[in-house]
């Protein structure tokens, strides 16, 4: 953004310049050459009067060889013809004969010869003013040519010719646009400073609020973006962010000191229960012993609700802090912690990963999540099935890169409205040809070494797991999706956010 406020307010200066700076060196061109016509249209006429007060007065020729020989002394040729085109009186100059007879004063001493079909430009203008007896102005060979009729224009004497060289007038321009294209550069520099420092001033505080907002997504609660920098606009925009970040970071912190309130108080009296029932039952007949024990197990199903809800409510309330996980030592890590489990079930427990494959999630993360689908994997598949894990690098909807996940068993699989209410929460699977829970089916000691919340264990039934399956996968930037195997079974496919490299 940055850039873009710079270029923007840069370009927009360098058209201001570009409209401001071009008229006004082309109208300032236009005067020094109109300046400079002028001067010399000036010095001919000059010459002019004195050259008539010779021929049509009189008088001494003094006043024409003055004029001529400051004409000579300023650079300029100049000659005075008759009106028979005889040569009258010249400078010394020789520019002002060229061989291609461009000049004037050799060209004009034969303008009674010269070719008519084929005229010079000095020749065809002195020709011209003879006629017409009006005065004439023009740029020949890099010099300013000046045609001026002497005498009265019914009493025509003859004609002053004068040529002054364009350098002059060549060397003013490059100056004038010399010092506009210096100023405009001067002015483009201070523009791009002017530019570059509101750029950082509106930008940099921009860019701190999202670098805020990304840290506060990751799971970084404390973070808050600086609000005393910016326009006033951005402060607002800060410091609204930063009320929003409080309220967020105080909501969770609430969420998760409730979820830890609950977790004591209902274990507390489900223990206890237990053990009041156990009692009980040391000392009960059959009949009353048989009727504990429904009770016992009413309260073992009851704890893993709770275990279940309170999983859910910590993968609901958790805002993960993405790390490079890598998926193929995580896969083979929980295999070994499953296998004793897949092997009293004689259930053919594998997995194939690609090497270094890497994504980016919360910590713990991925072990929760592949524990629950290994459970929910191991109740659905009978003895003999198999259930099989791969991991390797893909491509997800979109096109973007994805580490894509797959947990594929051999069981009797889902309908297809079972897999699109399967994430949840208490949900009802319906497995083709009978009727069970969407949720985890671990029953039994946790063979994971977690605490029920954080696997999947002690849930079986409870309709939560797939529900905390998708959590977790959607809070980390990724997606979950059911599908059947190839051949009968269901197969659980997470593409994941890779691992950003080094």
């Amino acid at each position: 953004m940055t850039r873009r406020i710079a270029w923007t307010v840069l370009a927009l200066i360098a058209v201001l310049l570009v409209l401001a700076v071009a008229p006004l060196g082309w109208l300032l061109t236009e005067r020094e050459q109109t300046s400079f016509r002028s001067t010399a249209e000036a010095a001919a006429a000059k010459l002019s009067a004195a050259a008539e007060e010779h021929l049509s007065d009189h008088k001494s020729d003094a006043a024409m060889h003055r004029r001529l020989d400051q004409a000579q002394r300023r650079g300029d040729c100049a000659a005075v013809y008759t009106v028979a085109a005889r040569l009258l009186a010249r400078t010394a100059c020789t520019a002002a004969a060229s061989a291609d007879g461009a000049t004037t004063v050799d060209t004009a001493t034969t303008v009674a010869t010269v070719d008519p079909r084929h005229p010079s430009p000095a020749a065809a203008l002195v020709a011209a003013t003879l006629a017409d007896r009006r005065t004439r102005t023009r740029l020949v060979a890099g010099r300013v040519l000046v045609v001026v009729p002497v005498g009265e224009s019914d009493d025509l004497a003859g004609v002053a010719v004068l040529s002054r060289s364009a350098d002059p007038l060549s060397d003013r321009t490059e100056m004038v646009w010399g010092w506009l294209s210096l100023t405009s550069a001067a002015v483009l520099i201070g523009g791009a400073l002017v530019s570059v420092g509101l750029a950082r001033w509106v930008g940099g505080p921009l860019h701190a609020v999202d670098q805020a907002a990304q840290r506060l997504g990751q799971g970084a609660l404390e973070v808050r973006a600086p609000a005393g920098a910016g326009p006033r606009e951005v402060r607002r925009l800060a410091t609204t962010f930063n009320t929003m970040a409080a309220r967020t970071e105080a909501l969770v912190h609430g969420h998760r000191a409730m979820i830890a309130d609950v977790s004591h108080q209902l274990r507390t009296p489900l223990t206890a229960l237990r053990l009041r029932l156990d009692l009980l039952g040391a000392d009960a007949d059959d009949d009353t012993a048989a009727e504990l024990a429904g009770a016992q197990g009413e309260i073992a199903r009851l704890s893993r609700l709770v275990d279940g809800l309170l999983a859910a409510a910590r993968a609901e309330s958790a805002v993960p802090r993405p790390v490079a996980v890598r998926v193929d030592e995580v896969v083979r890590e929980r295999l070994a912690a499953w296998e004793p489990v897949a092997e009293e079930r004689r259930v053919a427990l594998t997995a194939r990963c690609r090497t270094a494959v890497a994504a980016a999630l919360g910590e713990g993360d991925l072990e929760q999540v592949l524990d629950n689908l290994i459970a929910n994997a191991l109740e659905a598949v009978a003895e003999g099935g198999t259930l099989r894990i791969e991991a390797a690098p893909g491509t997800g909807a979109q096109g973007q890169p994805v580490v894509r996940l797959l947990v594929v068993d051999d069981g009797p699989g889902m309908t297809a409205a079972a897999r699109r209410a399967a994430f949840r929460r208490f949900a009802t699977a319906h497995v083709r040809g009978t009727e069970s829970s969407g949720g985890l089916g671990v029953l039994g000691p946790n063979p994971c070494g977690y605490g029920g919340s954080r696997s999947g264990s002690g849930l079986g039934g409870s309709g939560l797991g797939l529900a905390i399956v998708h959590r977790l996968a959607t809070a980390n930037g990724g997606t979950v999706r059911l599908t059947d195997t190839a051949g009968g079974g269901l197969t659980v496919v997470l593409e994941l956010v890779p691992a950003r490299q080094k």
